[in-house]
């Protein structure tokens, strides 16, 4: 139980912790969306769990399959928050038993399942990056751009790091054009949370996939390879859009930067423990791991700390130019 009670020590800031009535406070009648994969799933849901202590959310919406589609509403405070299931935020048809054992992604339009009620959101929260490690293919327009793992398949294996930029510079280039650029509507934030590291140790199916049980010390691990490049296109592109909207004054874009922290944490997941129970029949050879979300309470909770000093920088900015 060691990562409850582990918190990061900054060297250039003070992180407060969590307050739970700030938060409510600063998203008074504001609508809050977490839009992408699982991780976006797994940062709102550790806000709602430090949200609950200060006011209970009645959740008002579910839809799909596992309830992928949600919202919540805090009546007292009129805040309503959101999750829309697009773990490619670019429109895509996810694979099946049914049909294709791959992805398709239309990397030029937007997924409007979540996009379309982009004119409601007051702070959109963006999360991708493990889907696109998926064999997948990939479409601009009606043609085939290439394909990332499609052995049988007639077409160009392209990999997935372009694809992401792809993706991230659709979606931000869509909000810039349908919130920068409405000049008698409200402003839209958006933050884009960078992408968050797997621990696997060997196979998924072992029993030691991530038995780490406290944090890397600094130097002990580096941020390199894959993790590195995913968290490189994340932040330039969100840098590139930042220079793209300075022109509109009700559109802020940031980078919510939690690569190399989270890397830092190997302790802070399921693991085996991602199904309650999985040693009731004894400790067998082969059991499924979760190495790559994160328990709650637990590490990813320092994700919304940070978001929070992040909200809370604006509102100052904002009451200074006042």
């Amino acid at each position: 139980m060691g990562y409850l009670y582990w918190r990061w020590k900054p060297k250039h800031c003070n992180l407060p912790r969590f307050d739970p009535n700030t938060f409510l406070q600063l998203f008074r009648n504001k609508h809050l969306a977490f839009v992408g994969d699982s991780m976006a799933r797994n940062q709102l849901e550790s806000l709602l769990c430090m949200l609950a202590s200060a006011s209970a959310p009645e959740l008002v919406y579910r839809d799909g399959k596992d309830n992928k589609f949600r919202r919540w509403r805090f009546d007292s405070q009129n805040i309503t928050i959101s999750v829309y299931w697009s773990p490619f935020l670019v429109k895509g048809v996810e694979k099946s038993n049914a049909g294709p054992n791959h992805n398709k992604l239309y990397l030029d339009h937007v997924d409007e399942r979540w996009a379309a009620d982009m004119n409601v959101f007051d702070l959109l929260v963006l999360s991708i990056g493990h889907w696109f490690l998926h064999p997948a293919v990939y479409y601009e327009g009606d043609s085939v751009l290439g394909c990332h793992y499609c052995p049988g398949l007639n077409y160009t294996e392209i990999g997935f790091y372009g694809v992401l930029r792809k993706a991230l510079k659709t979606t931000l280039k869509t909000a810039i054009e349908r919130r920068g650029r409405v000049t008698n509507g409200k402003g839209i934030d958006v933050i884009v949370t960078t992408f968050s590291p797997s621990h696997f140790e060997g196979e998924w199916d072992k029993f030691g996939a991530c038995p780490k049980t406290e944090p890397y010390q600094e130097g002990e691990k580096s941020l390199e390879g894959m993790d590195a490049e995913m968290r490189k296109i994340e932040i330039e592109e969100i840098e590139a859009a930042k220079l793209s909207a300075i022109q509109f004054d009700n559109l802020r874009l940031e980078a919510l930067d939690v690569t190399k922290l989270s890397l830092m944490r190997p302790d802070g997941h399921p693991g085996p423990y991602m199904y309650p129970f999985p040693f009731a029949n004894g400790v067998t050879e082969r059991v499924q791991n979760d190495c790559v979300h994160w328990c709650l309470p637990g590490p990813i909770d320092t994700w919304n700390e940070i978001l929070l000093e992040l909200i809370k920088g604006w509102e100052y900015q904002s009451i200074k130019e006042e």
